[in-house]
C-alpha cells in the first residue's frame, strides 16, 4: 500500500513501555483461528475473562462484532476477507501500542493473511492460537443453521465447505478446542503467556 508522502507517522510522548509499566504486564496480541464453530469466540473472552479477573487491560475483537462497525462495508470473498484481517491486524496493532492485549476471533482461513498480520509487529508481538477442532464438530454446534445453508448451496464462500481454510502451519499454540473443556483450553493458553512473561515476575524478561 503506497503512503502519502505527505503523511508522517507522529511518535507520542507516551510510549508502549511507559504503559507496560503503569498496567504492570505486556500487550500482545492473541490471534485466535479455526473454523466456524470451533470455539474461537468463546475462548477468547473466556480468556479475557481470566486476564481481566489478574489487573490486565484487555480487549476482544469478534468476527461478528467488527462486520457491525468496522467492517460493515466488506462482503465475505476472498478479496473482503483479505481485507477484513488487514483492517483487524491494523486495529490490533495500535491496540499493541496502547499497551492492551488484544484478543481477536476470526477465522482468518488464508495463511498468507495471518502472516501479514504478523509482519507488522516485532517477534513475540503476535500469538498465533489454532483453535482446532473438526469439520464434524463444528457442524453439530453450528446454533446459527450456517454449514446447513452452505451445503445447500445458500451460502457462498463459506470456509470448510465452498472455501478452504489453511490449517497454520507453525502456530504459537495449539489448542483443541473440539475436545477439551473451556476451562482446561483458557489454563493452556494463560500458561502459555505465563511461560513467555506476559505476566510480571513469570517466564523470560
Amino acid at each position: 500500500m503506497n503512503i502519502n508522502p505527505n503523511i508522517r507517522w507522529h511518535n507520542g510522548t507516551v510510549t508502549r513501555d511507559l504503559r507496560h509499566i503503569q498496567s504492570g504486564h505486556k500487550s500482545v496480541i492473541l490471534w485466535f483461528t479455526g473454523l466456524s464453530g470451533s470455539g474461537k469466540s468463546t475462548l477468547a473472552h473466556a480468556t479475557e475473562k481470566a486476564l481481566f479477573d489478574i489487573g490486565c487491560r484487555t480487549f476482544v475483537f469478534d468476527g461478528d462484532n467488527v462486520r457491525h462497525g468496522l467492517c460493515a462495508d466488506l462482503g465475505f470473498t476472498a478479496q473482503d476477507r483479505r481485507e477484513n484481517v488487514r483492517r483487524i491486524g491494523e486495529m490490533s496493532k495500535l491496540f499493541l501500542e496502547a499497551g492492551v492485549i488484544a484478543l481477536t476471533a476470526f477465522i482468518s482461513p488464508f495463511k498468507n493473511d495471518r502472516d501479514r498480520v504478523r509482519s507488522l509487529v516485532a517477534p513475540g508481538d503476535f500469538i498465533e492460537i489454532y483453535c482446532r477442532a473438526t469439520l464434524e464438530t463444528c457442524e453439530s454446534r453450528d446454533v446459527k443453521g450456517l454449514y446447513a445453508k452452505a451445503r445447500q448451496g445458500k451460502i457462498k464462500e463459506f470456509t470448510g465447505i465452498s472455501s478452504d481454510y489453511e490449517v497454520p502451519e507453525n502456530p504459537e499454540l495449539v489448542v483443541d478446542t473440539g475436545k477439551l473443556p473451556l476451562e482446561e483450553c483458557v489454563a493452556q493458553v494463560m500458561e502459555y503467556l505465563a511461560q513467555h512473561g506476559i505476566f510480571p515476575g513469570t517466564g523470560k524478561s
